[in-house]
């Protein structure tokens, strides 16, 4: 499927309130219970059915699996027991761990949990058989309704499950996000970030915990405190190490949710400790203050109530940080809004989102090791007008996103690796050229290209106009992008590719012809022949002549002009209306297809007789035509090669429609004008 630019205008932040009902049907969640309700039947999802597609898309289930209802499982099911705390999520046969952490810190923040959990519904008198839940998804909230039909065997459940058997909110909200990425299966692997972002709509940033800052305790115990989502994990070096265990009891490759930091008294002295969560449920660190360890004998039991420390086989164990910085290798933290955790004070930041594609041979440029096409991918300028308060620079985050890569899978899709670079802007407006980035280098770029689903940083630049340029590491690669940018003070942000204009010289006046240069007269002998005594050629006649001079010239690829093409070409030049061209108006044109031809050798850099694709944008530009980038991907599409080449031919039918085209929207603006003012005069 092709990837192409929408709106990447400036939006704000999406409020959860106005979460967008996205059933096949149309029908908000509230609607589909009712007509159940009335029905007297049970909800059945047709757009995510019982059955194996909604399970995997790479091969069949391990087992037969039999669809059931919470009421078919148990006796007196509940949507949530006791309140939902993070000892409901016992990972099932699916490697979603990550999804697991952030779902265990989730439960930290009744008030984040009731946005993503709506507490309207239950297993009481108005149960349908549907439930809802509520994700944030580039930039708005999409409610996802369900049936509650989940996968079992045995009569257990086999995914994500409580510790409470007849507790189901858990494994219907892992249902709910399997449904918004198209299966099950495509929930296997990914960074505990993903999920936290998708739940709270915050911004990400990780850490290496080997090169983390001196203050690395205080900005988790910060990040906790402020409600953020933590997650950790230790590094593999191979595939064979995903999920190993060490000796002292932690898993490799596995997404563990870090749920409290707090300083205890350990004979006359203040120890460092973090709380950490296994989403199994089980195995735990065994090393020191691990739940059973003799280091809490010297805690006295108040502070061991205080630390609600107790000794149970739950996933859940304390460790001194010292250890958790010697164990653990990666830590990702969601903030739910961007506040600075290097300091004391909260800010609140402004938020601006662009969205955008990477489209093969127009806007998929690739990284700066690629000169020769960085430059086409997508730009958007940043004004940075107000200094930080005390500093003399300006605070900013850009996080860039790739979408829907995990629904993707069934397709194909992977991750891409994904990056950004900052420049200084050299203070004129439009999209910025090759040479431009062959000789300025970048003030800021992100810290690597990785292939997560999300890059971000924080930067400190001082005030000034920035030009962003997000990009794929490799060219050619296609997909669709959602770029935040956060900002301390109010910055400016605009779309260097949103402009659309046309600027045609007049055409030459017709030359008398005692005043003809040589060139002219062969050129009205050449037409004398074809046109016959009227002294027009028709259609027909035009793709003789230009097909027979076309294929003359050796240094441009030319296929055919179809008789279409021509017609084209007629009622552009065609001022009389009697649908053929009359020598005057050929001529014209003839001076025009010369122009043209000087353009597309001019941007045949390797004097291949064809075009790239990518130097489209210069080539038009040049011939008068300025596009955005909606409109340029629709050009390559259309008349691009597999290999993103564009012979001449190509290239004058495309010239021909758009000139076609303005002539039709400056006919409609000069109407527009008219009855505007006469309007006004009335």
């Amino acid at each position: 499927m092709p990837y192409l630019y929408r709106d990447s205008k400036p939006r704000p932040p999406a409020l959860p309130s106005a979460a967008r009902a996205t059933h096949g049907s149309g029908k908000a969640y509230e609607e589909l219970r009712q007509e159940c309700l009335r029905a007297g039947v049970l909800f059945e999802d047709t757009d995510f059915p019982a059955c194996n597609s909604s399970l995997f898309f790479s091969e069949k289930p391990p087992v037969p699996f039999i669809w059931k209802r919470p009421t078919e499982i148990v006796k007196d099911p509940k949507f949530i027991l006791g309140g939902a705390t993070r000892t409901d999520i016992c990972q099932g046969d699916l490697g979603d761990c990550w999804l697991l952490a952030a779902l265990a810190s989730l439960t930290l923040n009744e008030k984040m949990l009731a946005r993503v959990v709506p507490l309207d519904q239950n297993f009481g008198p108005d149960y349908a058989g549907i439930f809802h839940f509520q994700f944030w998804q580039h930039n708005e909230w999409v409610d996802i309704v369900i049936d509650d039909r989940l996968p079992t065997f045995n009569g257990r459940l086999v995914f994500l499950h409580s510790a409470d058997h007849n507790e189901f909110w858990s494994a219907l909200l892992e249902k709910a996000y399997a449904k918004l990425n198209g299966s099950y299966e495509a929930l296997k692997g990914g960074s505990s970030i993903e999920a936290m972002e998708d739940f709270t709509g915050g911004v990400g940033e990780m850490y290496e915990v080997k090169k983390a800052p001196d203050n690395f305790y205080e900005i988790l115990e910060k990040a906790l405190r402020r409600c953020s989502m933590v997650g950790c994990s230790i590094n593999t070096s191979s595939v064979a190490e995903s999920e190993a265990k060490t000796p002292f009891g932690l898993i490799k490759g596995h997404a563990y949710s870090v749920t409290g930091i707090d300083k205890v008294s350990y004979r006359g002295q203040q120890v460092q400790l973090i709380r950490i969560r296994n989403p199994w449920g089980q195995v735990e660190w065994n090393g020191p203050w691990s739940d059973n360890s003799l280091e809490w004998r010297s805690v006295s039991p108040a502070e061991q109530r205080r630390l609600s420390r107790e000794a149970l086989d739950d996933g859940e164990f304390w460790m001194k940080f010292e250890d958790f910085k010697v164990h653990f290798d990666k830590v990702e933290i969601c903030n739910l809004t961007p506040d600075a955790l290097e300091d004391s004070t909260a800010h609140k930041w402004e938020v601006t989102i662009h969205q955008g594609s990477w489209v093969r041979g127009s806007t998929a440029g690739g990284c700066r090791n690629f000169l020769e096409t960085f430059w086409t991918n997508p730009q958007i300028k940043l004004h940075l007008t107000e200094k930080d308060d005390g500093q003399d620079e300006c605070t900013f985050i850009a996080a860039l996103m790739q979408k829907d890569r995990r629904k993707l899978k069934r397709f194909g899709a992977e991750m891409l690796t994904i990056g950004y670079s900052i420049y200084e802007s050299p203070g004129r407006d439009g999209h910025l050229g090759k040479d431009f980035f062959r000789y300025h280098p970048s003030k800021a770029r992100s810290k690597t290209y990785i292939n997560l689903r999300e890059v971000s940083n924080r930067f400190k630049l001082p005030p000034g106009d920035y030009i962003l340029v997000p990009t794929t590491f490799e060219p050619h690669q296609e997909a669709d992008f959602c770029l935040r940018i956060f900002s301390e003070k109010k910055a400016i942000t605009e779309d260097l590719d949103k402009n659309v204009a046309i600027d045609l010289p007049e055409p030459p006046s017709p030359t008398p012809s005692s005043e003809e240069t040589e060139e002219e007269k062969q050129l009205r002998a050449l037409f004398e022949q074809i046109s016959g005594n009227d002294m027009e050629i028709s259609a027909e006649e035009l793709e003789y002549v230009l097909n027979a001079v076309l294929k003359k010239i050796k240094n441009i690829k030319f296929k055919n002009l179809s008789v279409i093409s021509c017609r084209n070409i007629i009622s552009l030049m065609d001022t009389s209306g009697n649908g053929k061209l009359e020598f005057d108006e050929f001529k014209v044109f003839w001076e025009k297809m010369k122009k043209w031809i000087n353009i597309f050798l001019q941007f045949d850099f390797n004097k291949s007789g064809s075009m790239s694709s990518y130097e489209l944008r210069s080539a038009l530009k040049a011939a008068g035509y300025q596009l955005d980038n909606y409109l340029l991907q629709l050009i390559v599409l259309r008349y691009s090669d597999e290999q993103f080449q564009i012979e001449f031919d190509d290239f004058l039918n495309c010239l021909i429609r758009l000139e076609n085209a303005s002539r039709v929207f400056q006919a409609l603006s000069v109407k527009n004008k008219e009855f505007i003012n006469l309007n006004i005069g009335e």
